[in-house]
């Protein structure tokens, strides 16, 4: 059996021996050397270093420093914005509520019992979004987020309809100003841009998106009077004759087509 030797190397604050005249502990170590039996002709493993550090301020002194200060500051500033953010989000949320509970009105004036809301409505459109086939050119997931914004200003200014008398350019500057408010509950930021991005592209009808949702709302809309026609046992011939040729894309084409010929088709019968 054969010994080998092994330094170690330690600090006077980890508790090695400290050399007469240091100059300081924080720099200078001690070594102390022992025997150790070993059962092999490898080499002997390397030494092993503990070493102490202590971290100083400017000014010499030891502790939290300006330095920790200023990081569990901008720490604390970090955490009152993320609980900010929270609150604004369920704020917006709960103010979103309103879009569940707030019925369409064209429904509503044709006497429909228990009639979608404006959520339902936009709910469908989103699903008609991610349902439908690549088309070159068209963003599927933009879709769907222009889907579920696009009245969303509704949720102050209600669901108003052409009934009403309210001059197309009027109403757009009520949903404006909601959309305006209701991103402000939001805590601004950008979500709340991307939220007025998407609404403005749609009320523009400024890309390919924004026409074919716009086709989804009018095929939405007669998808849904054809049943409740079929429900309620009522003629709502008014929502076809207005969607009547105002379809852009080929496909709300084709999907206006298949809603009215189930209807003929169930007249028929």
């Amino acid at each position: 059996m054969a010994a080998s030797p092994t330094t170690y190397c330690s600090s006077p604050a980890l508790g090695g021996s400290r050399p007469s005249g240091s100059r300081s502990a924080s720099s200078v170590f001690s070594t102390r050397t022992f025997f150790r039996p070993v059962f092999s002709t490898e080499a002997p493993p390397l030494p092993r270093f503990a070493v102490s550090v202590h971290s100083r301020n400017p000014d010499g002194s030891t502790g939290r420093g300006p330095i920790k200060s200023a990081l569990e500051a901008d720490l604390a500033e970090t955490e009152s914005s993320s609980s900010s953010s929270v609150s604004s989000s369920i704020d917006f949320l709960t103010f979103c509520h309103r879009l569940k509970t707030t019925k369409r009105k064209g429904w509503i004036n044709h006497g429909i019992d228990d009639a979608e809301s404006i959520a339902d409505h936009m709910y469908r459109m989103a699903l008609m979004s991610l349902i439908v086939g690549d088309i070159p050119g068209v963003n599927r997931e933009r879709c769907i987020k222009i889907a579920i914004v696009h009245d969303i200003a509704e949720a102050i200014v209600g669901d108003i309809t052409p009934s009403d008398g309210v001059p197309k350019a009027e109403k757009s500057r009520r949903e404006q100003a909601a959309l305006k408010e209701m991103c402000k509950m939001l805590g601004g930021g950008m979500r709340a841009e991307e939220i007025k991005e998407l609404w403005y592209e749609y009320e523009n009808n400024a890309s390919l998106e924004a026409n074919l949702v716009k086709d989804f709302d009018k095929v939405e809309m007669i998808l849904q009077a054809l049943e409740y026609e079929t429900e309620h046992g009522k003629l709502l011939d008014e929502f076809f004759i207005s969607t009547a040729g105002k379809f852009q894309t080929d496909l709300g084409k084709s999907w206006a087509a298949e809603v009215i010929s189930r209807r003929k088709s169930q007249e028929g019968n």
